[in-house]
């Protein structure tokens, strides 16, 4: 298809890649120059991309700085796994209902979540915290783990929606006439070929959960066993001095389970997002 685009277009359209690319690779770009450099060159004039006495010191000396960094990541990855889960349970029997079922109130439903995913969590904080204090569930995994939940639903259902809807009626008619039940023939036809579209939901709602636990984490726990990987950064590079390098270094590492979990699942991203785009 770009074959058909004259140079000047083409000239145009890798510039506006280029520029996308650079805001979008430049911070963590930088984030790796900065965990390298020794603390005394972070801020160093004139500005420097590179120098020579660049080192890997930072990723060694971070363990010790924050001796429970492997206790945070682990936190940060199991409460993204456990919302991620919680989330799918609501958002596949829900975005299967919206997509499939007539009934009333629907467009209304589906008005109320979009207006619902337009509300930061930050605004419903303080009744957040007196549902949780009333549950006895402050200090706990599911203080953060629910919040967490909740706030992935609403993106979830308008993402798993868009999937249902491609998938033709007729497989469910036929498994019907072979005396299938609904539980049966969602469980057994319908998510199968609606895998695709699962795992982009699964992925989004893990990212989403992994990137917004400092919040509650700092208002919902203050037990340091349970904190998730930024709080955990934050209670030890934000008191006096902040470390850049090392904080840096330890941001880092703590965003691999992610980078190698997207790295691993990509074809599976790339089918997602691309089924239905062409129209048969």
């Amino acid at each position: 298809m770009i074959d058909k685009y004259k140079w000047w277009e083409k000239l145009g359209l890798y510039a506006g890649i280029l520029v996308f690319l650079t805001f979008i690779l430049a911070p963590f770009a930088e984030a790796i120059m900065v965990s390298l450099r020794p603390l005394d060159s972070v801020f160093r004039a004139p500005y420097r991309f590179y120098t020579p006495d660049m080192t890997f010191d930072a990723y060694i000396e971070m363990w010790t700085s924050v001796p429970q960094l492997p206790r945070y990541i682990f936190n940060s990855f199991f409460m993204s796994c456990a919302v991620t889960l919680l989330a799918l349970i609501c958002i596949i029997p829900a975005a299967y209902s919206v997509s499939r079922f007539e009934y009333r109130f629907r467009n209304g439903i589906l008005t109320t979540f979009l207006a619902i995913n337009m509300i930061g969590a930050a605004v419903l904080i303080v009744p957040l915290y007196k549902l949780m204090l009333t549950l006895g569930l402050l200090n706990t995994y599911w203080a953060m783990i629910i919040p967490g939940a909740a706030f992935s639903v609403p993106t979830g259902i308008f993402l798993m929606r868009s999937y249902f809807l491609r998938i033709p009626k007729e497989l469910e008619e036929a498994a019907f006439v072979d005396g299938a039940s609904r539980m049966y023939t969602l469980w057994r036809v319908i998510l199968p070929v609606a895998a695709p579209g699962i795992v982009v939901v699964s992925i989004t709602v893990f990212i989403t959960a992994y990137a917004q636990q400092f919040l509650f984490a700092l208002t919902f726990n203050s037990i340091d066993d349970y904190h998730p990987l930024a709080m955990g950064l934050y209670q030890f590079f934000g008191r006096e001095q902040v470390v850049y390098n090392q904080l840096m270094a330890a941001s880092l590492v703590g965003i691999l389970p992610v980078l190698l979990l997207y790295i691993f699942l990509q074809r599976y991203i790339v089918a997602g997002l691309t089924a239905g785009a062409v129209k048969e």
